[in-house]
């Protein structure tokens, strides 16, 4: 049996322009776009075969007071597996983001970044 994560979904402040920096960085495109639950938007961003769902409710909602990892239900952060890491860490700086928390380890490399709303990415390297 087969099992594959197809999308996550994150409320954030402005879909288009977590779209544009998604697709800058990793080279994604926009599978869909269109209205969503309670009146808002949501961008689907990916590849052909999975993606991260970007969406903003009409009113911009409050951000979280509280660490996410102190938080039931809440994202501590999301992984992405790239090819050439350090081609996606100049990306990164690119867009206006600081990679942190660089490692190494068995079985590769990592590092991580917060994007404007505060969603921590982690960027990690097999190759």
């Amino acid at each position: 049996m087969t099992v594959q994560l197809e999308h996550a979904n994150f409320t954030v402040t402005d879909p288009k322009a977590t779209a544009k920096w998604l697709c800058d960085v990793f080279g994604w495109h926009i599978r869909w776009q269109g209205a969503a639950i309670d009146d808002g938007y949501t961008i689907h961003v990916g590849s052909d075969d999975s993606y991260v769902a970007v969406y903003a409710p009409p009113v911009a909602p409050k951000k979280a007071t509280t660490s996410r990892y102190r938080t039931i239900g809440g994202m501590n952060h999301v992984a992405v597996v790239v090819d050439d890491i350090d081609a996606i860490e100049t990306r990164v700086k690119a867009a206006g983001f600081t990679p942190i928390n660089h490692a190494d380890y068995e079985p590769g490399r990592r590092f991580y970044f917060l994007d404007g709303d505060g969603i921590e990415f982690e960027v990690v390297s097999y190759a």
